[in-house]
């Protein structure tokens, strides 16, 4: 399994329960960084304050399972706003 879909299995379950839906995981390299992109969505409007509380969830359990061995970037955005 590559690293997009380790992270969608590792987060899925605890976003959900949060009241989110992950839409959409990318790891991507741009220049010298890589970044993982976990795009989310929920019945209503995302804004920052949800990326945070999505971030929140998701850096501690990244951070347990440590599969991902580059250092990268963790981008928590929204599918209507997109990723920056």
């Amino acid at each position: 399994m590559d690293i997009e879909g380790k992270v969608r299995e590792l987060i899925t379950k605890p976003v959900e329960m949060a009241g989110y839906f992950v839409d959409e995981v990318l790891y991507e390299k741009e220049g010298q960084m890589n970044f993982l992109r976990i795009i989310i969505d929920k019945n209503g409007t995302i804004d920052v304050d949800d990326c945070v509380t999505v971030s929140k969830i998701i850096n501690p359990l990244l951070d347990e399972k440590d599969f991902i061995e580059e250092s990268y970037i963790l981008d928590v955005c929204s599918k209507e706003k997109g990723c920056e």
